[in-house]
């Protein structure tokens, strides 16, 4: 029987290598001795992709290529082996030897290189394509950092491709070597060990993001006039957690219909429905998380728009008040006007005054500023301003 099946059309592979090459490289020196100039570099950049790549045989490690090519040639030489390769931000020669030797399909490999895909699973033949988001909290900055993994599983190979720093396959790794009877099982023990790890990210930020918005809460009732922004941008971290976790309940699901039919171990089987239990969990916080900080968010709007009308309010009261003592002053204004009108009259010194020369003048010019004051005064009173 042979390791793997090669079942694509001549035609379909013949485009999808002319599709994925890269650019003619230019020409070589014409010196001999000269290495060549393309070498070097494409090593280099290989050695720096290449996060790990080892060999297994019954849950053990028998090998550790340096590059693609020894692995590809080593896991020919062994039927019985396992290859499992990680890559970081791999580059499009190196998928597209990955996609020559194990018949991996066109669109999963345009996925894996463009990156910023919604978490999947799909299945290409004896291929399985998984994307992924892992997800990590930065205590430092307060914030939710959101990573991305792709993940092709066949019979005898798992390959994953990181973007971003999370999450830490090399602790996988670690924990599925320290088990052989688990990692005997195959690359669906591989990946249910990174589908754990991925999940198991998942409750340092659901434990700091519960923390955040109990500081929230605090700083809401505390009237802390930056609180709003806050509240923006853990809510847009939420959605994006909720775009990671909730798919993956699904995803999981999936998985635990197909176990019939590929004929998955029973023991793995209890490991996939546990993980899924936790990320059934995951995603009903997160929704719980958005939820709370939308109510957060309308408290702190109505809190905002009270602490605004009182403030309001205030401003009316004190232009009452104001108003009141202007009134006040008008009135006491107009009042002492009148006899300094009267006088102002009678004070001029013209010959012919009919009351100059009035015995009675004075009294009646005193007599009449009294009673413009005092009508003053009364029509003042009414209206309640004195």
């Amino acid at each position: 029987m042979p390791r793997r099946a090669r079942s694509a059309p001549a035609s379909k592979r013949q485009s999808w290598r002319r599709r994925v090459s890269p650019t003619a490289s230019p020409p070589k020196s014409p010196e001999p001795a000269a290495p060549a100039p393309a070498e070097r570099p494409r090593e280099e950049r290989e050695r720096r992709s290449i996060v790990q790549a080892a060999l297994y045989r019954d849950g053990r490690r028998v090998s550790s290529p340096s590059s693609l090519a020894e692995t590809f040639r080593q896991l020919r030489d062994d039927p019985a082996g396992m290859a499992w390769i990680g890559l970081h931000r791999a580059t499009d020669a190196e998928l597209r030897a990955l996609a020559e030797e194990f018949d991996l399909h066109e669109l999963a490999v345009e996925d894996a290189l463009e990156a910023h895909q919604r978490p999947k699973l799909e299945r290409y033949g004896e291929t399985l394509f998984v994307v992924l988001r892992a997800a990590r909290y930065l205590d430092a900055q307060e914030e939710v950092d959101f990573g991305e993994l792709h993940v092709f599983v066949g019979r005898d190979f798992v390959i994953t491709v990181r973007h971003g720093a999370a999450p830490d396959l090399s602790a996988v790794r670690r924990r599925m070597e320290a088990d052989p009877e688990l990692l005997a099982l195959g690359p669906e023990a591989v990946l249910y060990a990174i589908l754990d790890a991925v999940v198991d990210g998942y409750a340092p930020v659901v434990a700091g993001v519960q923390i955040d918005i109990d500081e929230i809460e605090t700083e809401v009732f505390g009237g802390d006039p930056a609180v709003s922004r806050r509240i923006y941008e853990l809510s847009r971290e939420m959605v994006e957690f909720q775009r990671a976790t909730r798919p993956l309940v699904g995803m999981l699901h999936g998985l635990m219909a197909g176990f019939a039919k590929y004929g998955t171990d029973e023991e793995l089987q209890r490991y996939l429905r546990d993980v899924a239990d936790h990320v059934t969990h995951i995603s009903e916080r997160v929704d719980g998380f958005r939820q709370a900080l939308a109510d957060i968010l309308t408290v702190n709007a109505t809190l905002v728009t009270q602490e605004q009308n009182a403030e309001m309010r205030a401003l009316a009261e004190a232009g009452f008040e104001q108003n009141e003592e202007i009134k006040k002053i008008s009135a006491w204004a107009a009042i002492l006007f009148a006899p300094t009108l009267v006088g102002t009259i009678y004070g001029m010194n013209f010959q012919n005054m009919p009351e100059l020369h009035w015995g009675l003048g004075y009294p009646f010019a005193i007599t009449l500023m009294g009673v413009v004051c005092a009508s003053l005064y009364v029509i003042f009173k009414r209206r309640d301003w004195l």
